[in-house]
């Protein structure tokens, strides 16, 4: 009997700032399925086009019944791995097409992809655990609230950063009222509300975990130590501009309860397949949560890769469970 494959469209890029990450990303994973089981296409998603691309030529994917036709050979796709930060991969867009369509996938569902890409939604669904969670206020394009009154309400410094965005695009640490503003509007530039929060001090974790019918994954914590004043787009995405420290070297009581909190989380957002929360931890040994990332980064730089690692386990063992948990 003919061993069948499984047709996988590993989906990439997406419409944001983190377009060229999310390339990198599936570039990684790509490398690390089991090609043994299945055969995988990469996919450029680009706003409306999906686009294969082999040895010089794009082939576009058929979204009437997802499928992709290289050479006449036509290909129905079984599953979706989705490696798509940002739009249209995190924000539910993607996993609204695929539940219309029948197709499976690796991620969230779109319920809980909308509300873990939306910061003000992530806390409110966070609320009720016991998770800390910074004080703040969110702003839409019709408010107005004048930078005194923002800083009367959250004190100095204060963080700026837009409601539905990730890889810390458009994030400002405020240190003085006049900075406000500006710091607003740079927000704006990628999303439609922006998150007004006040500052946490202390140190910076994260902790990757993973949902499967038979277990609950916690990985090795990461303690995140940025050589810019936070931890921002250029400090996440360039060698050197961070030292990341995994397993954290922080006491097996803290350990515990940062897990505990990423599992309380994920399980309040009722997240699906790999995500990794982030937590800011005082001097005092108070754990803030900071926000989800449904879809973490995954090139070989990221953090939830070297977690993986370093709790024993492959990439190719994480990609079959999430597969086989998703199907």
């Amino acid at each position: 009997m003919e061993n069948t494959k499984l047709n996988i469209a590993l989906l990439a890029g997406g419409n944001s700032s983190e377009r060229e990450i999310a390339l990198g990303s599936a570039a990684q994973v790509a490398e690390a399925f089991d090609h043994q089981r299945y055969n995988v296409w990469l996919i450029d998603v680009h706003h409306r086009n999906f686009t294969y691309r082999n040895e010089g030529k794009e082939y576009g994917v058929d979204l009437n019944d997802f499928s992709l036709t290289v050479e006449d050979q036509k290909v129905v796709f079984d599953y979706a791995f989705v490696m798509i930060h940002g739009t249209p991969g995190e924000d539910g867009h993607i996993q609204g097409y695929l539940e219309m369509m029948g197709v499976p996938f690796s991620s969230c569902d779109m319920t809980s992809s909308v509300i873990t890409f939306d910061k003000i939604s992530t806390k409110r669904a966070v609320a009720h655990t016991g998770v800390n969670l910074a004080k703040g206020m969110l702003i839409g394009a019709e408010d107005w609230i004048a930078p005194d009154m923002i800083v009367a309400e959250l004190g100095l410094p204060l963080f700026v950063k837009p409601n539905a965005s990730g890889s810390s695009c458009g994030v400002t640490k405020v240190k003085s009222a006049e900075e406000v503003l500006p710091a607003i509007m740079a927000a704006f530039e990628e999303s439609d509300e922006v998150l007004v929060e006040e500052f946490i001090a202390g140190r910076e974790f994260a902790c990757g975990v993973m949902a499967t019918e038979e277990q609950f994954y916690r990985f090795p914590v990461t303690e995140v130590v940025a050589k810019n004043e936070f931890f921002d787009y250029e400090a996440k995405y360039t060698a050197g501009m961070s030292d990341e420290i995994t397993p954290a070297q922080i006491s097996p009581e803290l350990t515990t309860t940062l897990q505990d909190y990423a599992e309380a989380a994920y399980k309040a957002c009722r997240c699906r397949g790999l995500a990794r929360v982030d937590f800011i931890v005082t001097p005092e040994g108070e754990p803030y949560m900071i926000e989800i990332n449904a879809i973490p980064g995954m090139s070989a730089g990221s953090i939830v890769p070297k977690q993986i690692k370093a709790a024993g386990m492959t990439m190719t063992e994480v990609l079959n469970l999430i597969i086989d948990n998703t199907l």
